[in-house]
């Protein structure tokens, strides 16, 4: 597939999304692009979500991370599943009763201005360095297969990249993206599944075969528990996972958004909790892909694609499906799926990310309507900016496989956030506001010192996603440490 056909696909899927913008974006106001009118159907909420919460980190990165890994990823996705029921029953009736826009509004009912204003900092980052890490994928995905052979800047791409998200964003917001990231979805498990098709029937397996393949056994191991120490064990996975999930959905201004269009609070459960099911078994699809790419290039010789000199399994995906000769339909089920996993995520970033820096930090919900908006539209141009040049920079400094790399910042950035609720939420103290930020930067500090121990000075133990409730208990304490009576 030349890189002219996938810029011609890539022009088609845009021209789909802005015929939906058309009709969304009509209104152009803030309730729209904030709440969606609190209109949005339960069901078609949920099913966008998994396109959202997938998005292109999950669609390459993932099965690029099965040979490393096996389906120890698993672990933390059984993690995933417990933490929505939790989201959806402990925090989803918290934000409907107070009527939130931004979901960090409860900590300034709760706790007061400073600690509102930690928890929309804390998002902001995770944010902003999450969607970059999505957006990153793809553009080097673009830059490997298309951009490079016509001799343009990286830079380019990911500016192009952007411009595009912000073009049918920018009128309807969250009432625009529920419906892009429905057909997103659509695009996206279809590409997961024709690929398998493919891919089986080129390897002449059929897909029950394939199970019971003996090759699949040397890539599918779940469950790790001999070794405590190890990062992978399941214990540490799986509560890493719920966490993860507490912070990354529940806690979080952008997955929370969506679920805060629905009619009602019984509607948005029951969003969250059809979602949870259905994001476990496709998880799990994406981790078969994973172990028959892996087979399939280890059948044809087909080696690891490099990027700046260095093997990126996290290309491995798109190599085979665009240059291994399965065929044009490969191709552009591929395409479809990648660009459709990457955008179903990034647009809604960049949308909560207005809106957050919209209502928490320049409190247009208190100006006159008029100058709201303008200030969202400009607001919006910021944030598009601001996502180019992290995304840029980490084409410079990131090192690791990408979903890795996105868990571990979690562990980082949105242990404050999980502090803050968990101690607003179980406890009635007040505390002392002035502080909080002292308490939220404590917390993170440590745990990155933690993370840097050698392994060998632990006695071989190795931090994993247990980082994350870690910092929310540091947070927690130390918000005990400055309660009032």
């Amino acid at each position: 597939m030349s890189g002219a056909h996938i810029l011609f696909l890539i022009g088609g899927y845009f021209l789909v999304l802005l015929i939906i913008s058309y009709f969304t974006g009509k209104n152009d106001s803030n309730e729209d692009f904030f709440k969606a009118g609190k209109q949005s159907p339960w069901y078609l909420v949920a099913f966008g979500m998994v396109g959202a919460s997938l998005s292109g980190v999950t669609f390459i990165s993932v099965p690029g991370w099965v040979e490393a890994s096996q389906f120890s990823y698993m672990q933390v996705v059984l993690g995933y599943f417990l933490g929505y029921f939790i989201v959806a029953f402990v925090l989803l009736p918290i934000y409907y009763k107070q009527n939130v826009t931004s979901i960090y509004e409860y900590l300034d009912n709760r706790f007061g201005f400073v600690s509102y204003k930690v928890g929309a900092i804390s998002f902001f980052v995770s944010r902003v360095l999450g969607a970059a890490f999505r957006l990153f994928l793809v553009a080097i995905v673009l830059q490997q297969f298309v951009f490079d052979a016509w001799g343009v800047p990286f830079e380019v791409t990911v500016t192009l990249s952007i411009l595009l998200i912000w073009i049918y964003t920018f009128k309807g917001g969250i009432k625009t993206i529920v419906w892009t990231d429905t057909l997103q979805t659509l695009f996206m498990l279809l590409s997961v599944g024709l690929s398998i098709y493919f891919i089986l029937d080129q390897l002449d397996w059929t897909f029950g075969e394939f199970l019971g393949s003996d090759e699949l056994s040397n890539y599918s191991k779940t469950f790790f528990t001999d070794d405590f120490f190890a990062k992978n064990h399941f214990l540490k996975s799986f509560l890493g996972g719920m966490f993860v999930t507490i912070c990354m959905t529940g806690l979080d201004q952008d997955m929370m958004q969506k679920n805060l269009t629905c009619k009602n609070l019984k509607e948005a459960q029951k969003n969250m909790v059809s979602f949870s099911v259905v994001l476990v078994i496709v998880t799990f699809v994406f981790m078969l892909l994973g172990a028959l790419l892996f087979i399939y290039a280890n059948k044809y010789q087909i080696a690891l694609p490099l990027m700046d000199g260095k093997p990126k399994s996290d290309l491995l995906f798109p190599e085979i499906a665009l240059n291994s000769g399965l065929g044009i339909m490969v191709a552009i089920t591929f395409m479809l799926g990648l660009i459709a996993a990457a955008y179903s995520s990034a647009d809604s970033a960049l949308t909560s990310l207005t809106t957050s820096f919209c209502v928490d930090f320049l409190g247009t919900e208190k100006k006159e309507r008029a100058l709201a908006r303008r200030i969202r539209r400009f607001t919006h141009v910021g944030m598009s900016l601001l996502l180019i040049v992290v995304v840029i920079a980490f084409k410079y400094i990131l090192d690791k496989n990408v979903i890795d790399g996105l868990l571990t910042v979690a562990s980082y950035t949105y242990g404050p956030l999980l502090g803050l609720f968990s101690f607003g939420i179980f406890t009635t103290y007040k505390v002392r506001d002035n502080y909080v930020w002292l308490v939220a930067l404590a917390s993170v500090t440590l745990i990155v010192l933690l993370a840097k121990i050698p392994s060998e000075s632990l006695g071989g133990y190795i931090f994993g996603y247990e980082l994350l409730p870690l910092n929310g208990l540091l947070t927690f304490l130390g918000l005990f440490l400055i309660r009032k009576k």
